[in-house]
């Protein structure tokens, strides 16, 4: 290493050369999730321009060999010189970071790119780009190899002078991606919400890989946010009617604030908030979110009392009361947004919080007056939610007090770790006593403990918060965690900052898994947020040729392993590790716990709307459409132990 450390040691990426050498900064990972975000980039853009009233037909199609092309009818991007920086402003913005119509608020009243990234982005990670112009009676037409323009900008023919529009094709840079392709169920179930929280936008997508079986969809929701609640509240509605408020509120500074609310109430215990700001979904929620929970408890507490369902003495309904069985979706459109942090997951503009408290607070007064019979049913909900969370109460002060009791401060079966330090500690979660003897024996007893679980925990997705609590092995996971659950948590008390679910690679061990998510995501949710939840990777088979071993961890990888072997005329053989007490010790250190070496899936929360639905479906109480899902997925299964 050289100790000369001066101005010649200083790099300076210039242009897009930044993006290309750390494209995760820029679009968060080179996975198919990273390549997936390139089309939501330059849809985006497409759909700023039908908020801006220019376009209302986008189509999205996945040519052969997993070209992207985005048509839509807005504009279409300026072509003419760009006077600052000599060159065209089709050029501009695709070349230049931080350049586009969205930091002047003349172009744009409303927008969901703000950053003026995206578009040039997707050009720097693409091994090719193509964009066509068509406005003022011309088509313009430039081509970019990887972010570098091939030539100037040309116009390759004329078109009506009421055509307008701007087509981007792009291929996704092999070099920087780990795979090309395209899934087009992620891209259907994200274009299907854009078509739903923009009424009246029609989007097209279609796949036109395998010639033979081309695929398309019409996405077009005259109904909007109506039609979206009514394909995600899938339970038995308490309300047959869907409680729709749409207003627009003009702030100090003369920009408009227009909020969009669909909402119902089903017989579920789960409250489902889905909430957007300029059609991105701030799953974490934020001052939109504060504003409609504020007025929807306020205003249900003014109704029961003036109709006279509930007395005084009754006291008031809490927030947990009123939003169970709620599902709501929230849609605002706000000039200049801000974002609590860089993932624009969460609203921070506090003016919001009175626009939607006070638009909540005299429409939703106005429907349950005019509506008597289903502010009735309303209340008569949310009694009942009022008796649970009392009972409930109850019950987890005498299951917590009784577990204390019995096992003092930490779970007996927990092997913990000597580190204080939350932040490098990490728990595993195995199943059976098997799996925890070879963990607790091939851990790093510094920073790695082991809570073996026995059996299968219970399914909360049909159980109500009584009946998780009196399960001993959640219990045993709440207690080991140390932060609460439920909207009582304290992330400062966490007492490990990674939350690693190890089970074996079978039915079992996936159900069981399945089983622990349902738990995260229904009770301790802030964890999955905050990404402290991980699944490990054992391995599925060990090649040994020799004293040569070789872990394997799918099937496409043993067949290139063995594939090299067979080559070389090794001998060789193969054991397929069906359980994780299967390993001694020393293994099971080598191939899934040691930090230098294991691989871990970190779990997130892309999609809340889907996440939703799909944990309704696989783990909730009807089995209808658990049994339809099983048979649209059944030709899709690889390996089945029977």
């Amino acid at each position: 290493m050289s100790d000369n450390y001066n101005a010649e040691s200083i790099t300076v990426l210039e242009g897009l050369e930044a993006v290309r050498k750390r494209p995760g900064m820029y679009i968060g990972s080179t996975s198919a999730k990273g390549l997936h975000h390139l089309v939501w980039e330059v849809v985006d853009n497409s759909v700023d321009e039908a908020l801006a009233g220019f376009c209302d037909t986008i189509k999205v199609r996945v040519l052969e060999d997993n070209i992207i092309e985005v048509i839509d009818n807005g504009r279409g991007i300026p072509v003419e010189m760009h006077e600052k920086m000599g060159k065209s402003t089709l050029e501009v913005v695709l070349t230049v970071l931080h350049a586009g119509g969205k930091f002047n608020n003349d172009n744009y009243k409303v927008s969901g790119g703000l950053h003026g990234v995206g578009v040039s982005v997707v050009n720097a990670l693409s091994e090719t780009l193509e964009a066509i112009i068509t406005k003022d009676g011309k088509v313009w037409y430039q081509k970019y190899h990887r972010g570098v323009p091939e030539e100037d900008i040309k116009q390759i023919g004329e078109a009506p002078e009421d055509a307008h529009g701007t087509t981007i094709r792009f291929k996704a840079d092999g070099e920087i991606f780990e795979t090309l392709e395209y899934d087009y169920e992620i891209l259907l179930t994200r274009l299907k919400e854009m078509a739903y929280l923009n009424k009246g936008l029609r989007i097209i997508l279609s796949d036109e890989r395998q010639k033979d079986k081309p695929k398309t969809d019409d996405l077009h929701f005259e109904g909007g946010i109506r039609d979206f609640l009514s394909e995600i509240a899938d339970d038995e509605r308490v309300l047959d009617d869907i409680i729709y408020m749409d207003d627009s509120v003009e702030l100090d500074n003369k920009k408009r604030v227009e909020v969009e609310i669909a909402m119902t109430y089903t017989i579920s215990q789960r409250e489902m908030v889905y909430s957007f700001v300029n059609n991105i979904n701030t799953h974490e929620g934020g001052t939109h979110v504060s504003g409609y929970r504020t007025a929807l408890t306020r205003v249900l507490n003014e109704i029961s009392k003036q109709m006279g369902l509930v007395k005084d003495k009754d006291g008031s309904f809490q927030g947990s009361d009123v939003r169970e069985g709620l599902v709501a979706i929230l849609s605002i459109k706000i000039p200049e947004p801000q974002f609590e942090g860089q993932t624009k997951t969460k609203l921070g503009n506090s003016e919001i919080t009175g626009v939607v408290s006070g638009i909540v607070g005299s429409s939703l007064k106005m429907y349950l007056e005019d509506h008597p019979k289903e502010a009735s049913n309303i209340i008569e909900k949310i009694l009942m939610s009022k008796k649970a969370r009392e009972a409930a109460k109850k019950a987890r002060e005498l299951v917590l007090r009784k577990s204390s009791l019995e096992v003092g401060s930490l779970p007996g079966k927990l092997a913990d770790c000597s580190s204080k330090d939350a932040s490098e500690c990490e728990i595993y979660i195995v199943e059976g006593d098997s799996a925890g003897g070879s963990a607790k024996q091939g851990r790093d007893r510094r920073f790695q403990a082991i809570l073996p679980l026995r059996g299968k925990i219970l399914n909360v997705e049909k159980a109500g918060i009584g009946r998780a609590l009196e399960n001993a092995e959640i219990r045993a996971m709440i207690t080991a965690f140390g932060a609460g659950f439920g909207d009582e948590m304290d992330l400062e008390k966490l007492r490990y900052h990674k939350i690693i679910i190890m089970t074996d690679a079978d039915v079992d061990g996936a159900h069981i898994r399945t089983l622990m998510l349902t738990f995260f995501y229904r009770h301790l949710r802030e964890l999955i947020n905050e990404g402290h939840i991980y699944i490990a990777q054992p391995p599925l088979y060990k090649v040994q040729a020799g004293k040569q071993i070789q872990y394997v961890y799918s099937d496409e990888q043993l067949q290139s392993v063995t594939k090299v072997m067979d080559q070389e005329n090794k001998r060789y053989g193969i054991q397929r590790y069906k359980g994780l007490g299967e390993m001694n010790p020393e293994q099971l250190w080598e191939t899934t716990m040691d930090p230098e070496v294991r691989t871990l899936l970190k779990v997130s929360l892309e999609d809340a709307t889907y996440a939703d639905k799909m944990f309704n479906v696989l783990m909730g109480d009807k089995v209808e459409p658990r049994r339809q899902f099983i048979e649209e997925h059944a030709q899709y299964v690889r390996n089945l132990d029977i």
